[in-house]
């Protein structure tokens, strides 16, 4: 997936997330803290990364870059979800690296939707909370 800005509005919350210069990152990814590096959804699966999901990806790093990147850690951003319809405060999990679905398992959400959507969309505003930084949803 290419970069893509994905805030929409709120506080970000930012942290400076060290990355591993093999591993590569595109602004919008979801991202965990794996030890001391921000790595991305992809690197994980579900019941692993939300335990450890650090933010959203507000700078990118590819192969070979060793300066750290900026990571929002709370934040209204915009998703790439399934289509489907959504309430306000709807759970929403990881479905890919910039992608979310709704969920009703705490346990794995990562933020709450934002702006009702009645009609089927494929995309979602959702606020997120990371769980290493907030303690998460």
């Amino acid at each position: 997936m290419s970069d893509k800005i994905r805030w929409r509005y709120g506080d970000t919350n930012p942290v400076v997330a060290a990355v591993d210069f093999a591993t590569i990152i595109e602004i919008g990814d979801l991202v965990l803290q794996d030890t001391d590096d921000a790595k991305p959804f992809s690197s994980a699966d579900l019941t692993t990364f939300v335990p450890r999901f650090l933010g959203v990806a507000m700078q990118r790093s590819h192969v070979g870059d060793t300066p750290p990147i900026r990571v929002a850690t709370t934040g209204v951003f915009e998703f790439d979800c399934p289509s489907g319809t959504f309430e306000l405060g709807d759970l929403v999990s990881p479905a890919g690296n910039q992608i979310v679905e709704k969920t009703k398992d705490a346990k794995v959400a990562i933020g709450w939707v934002a702006k009702r959507q009645p009609s089927p969309t494929t995309s979602v505003l959702v606020d997120i909370r990371s769980t290493v930084m907030t303690d998460g949803v």
